[in-house]
Parts: C-alpha cells; structure tokens; sequence
C-alpha cells in the first residue's frame, strides 16, 4: 500500500516559515528599527521582496495544498478509492514546484543582499554602496564606512540571514515532498481502477467472493 505521510506536518511548518519571512522583509523597511526619511535609500534587495514574495506568498500555495490533502492510498476499484488521486498528487506538485521557484527566489535574493552589502550614508555624505565581494563579512571594522542608519549592517545581515535560511528549510521540505510525491506515482503497489486508465489490482477475496455470487 502506497501512502503519502506527513503532509499536513509540512503544510503546517510551511505556514509559521512564510509568516516568518513576510515579517523579515518588512523589518528590513526599517534598518535599525527606524523609518527611512527618504525609501529610495534603501537597498535594493528589500524592494525584490524576496521573503514578503518569494517565501511568503508563493509558500501559502502549496502549504494550503498540503493541508487540505489527506493520506494517499492508491487501492483496487473494489475498496471504492477515489481514482482521482494521482492527479491530486500531480497537481500537489505543481503547486510544490511554485514554492520551490519561490524561495529559490528569495534565496537567491539574500545571497545577493548579504555579498553585496546594505546601502548606506558614508563618509562623502552620499548614499551607496561601499562593499564590495562581501569584504565587510570578514572584517568588521569596515562597518564604521555606514554612519547612517544606525546599525544598518548588522540589521541587514541578521534579516537577510534569517531569510537566507528560511528559504533553505522551504527548498528542501517542499524537495523532499516532491520526491516523496513521484516515489508515490510510480510505487508499482499503487493500482488505480480501469475508469482511470491504468492495471487493476483485484485482491484474493474479493475474487472468491465474486465466484461464489455468480455461482
């Protein structure tokens, strides 16, 4: 018997880790906890919305899918399954797939936030941004070059780390259902009805009882 376990457990994880990345991009509106006077300085990576987007919306598809499905057992004609199954599966996938590109994006976003750096006032008076390659990862004191806002880098790195590793733990639980899903498919235990165009899986007793009604 094929069954597709643990699907409302990752439909709900998904629900707490898309709230999650939505309240990370919106912080990262306000570095250092504080309003911009002027949004454009802002880096450009908040306005990607990578975690309110990516992680968020694009995650609620397939965690509502989750959620709303239940244990899939692929069974004969006989026990009355439904012989829709496989295309709930199928269509399970395609809304894992949305969440996977999703935080894909999301995670590609952060990478790209955390390397480049925030933007920030520097020393000129001019907003922009003065790391390059990630250099100020490895050394912090070239975190003094942002004088305002206040605590930009630290803010920008925790938040874009936090979502980095939200968008991680969304790409392997919607992956591994995925995988969990096809492995589903193609179990060669796994028989629909001939209404449904595939073998029929007709167990002993069921035979029996038919002989001796006919009979």
């Amino acid at each position: 018997m094929c069954h597709m376990t643990c699907a409302r457990c990752v439909g709900g994880t998904l629900i707490p880790l898309a709230m999650s990345a939505t309240l990370t991009n919106i912080l990262l509106f306000f570095p250092g906890a504080n309003k911009m006077d002027n949004n454009i300085n802002l880096s450009e990576e908040v306005w990607y919305f990578g975690g309110i987007l990516g992680s968020g919306v694009l995650m609620i598809l397939p965690a509502v899918s989750l959620l709303n499905s239940k244990n899939i057992d692929c069974s004969a004609i006989y026990e009355q399954e439904d012989c829709g199954k496989k295309l709930k599966m199928l269509n399970t996938m395609m809304f894992l797939g949305t969440g996977i590109v999703g935080a894909l994006y999301a995670f590609a976003i952060s990478v790209v936030a955390i390397i480049r750096g925030p933007k920030c006032l520097v020393g000129n008076n001019t907003w922009e941004y003065p790391f390059h390659d990630g250099n100020y990862l490895k050394d912090i004191e070239l975190w003094n070059n942002c004088k305002e806002p206040i605590h930009i880098v630290p803010w920008n790195l925790s938040f874009f780390s936090i979502q980095l590793i939200i968008s991680g733990i969304q790409i392997s639980l919607c992956g591994t259902y995925v995988a969990k899903i096809c492995c589903g498919v193609s179990c060669k235990k796994c028989r629909c009805p001939k209404i449904c165009r595939g073998p029929i899986t007709v167990k002993p007793s069921y035979i029996l009882a038919w002989i001796i009604t006919i009979t």
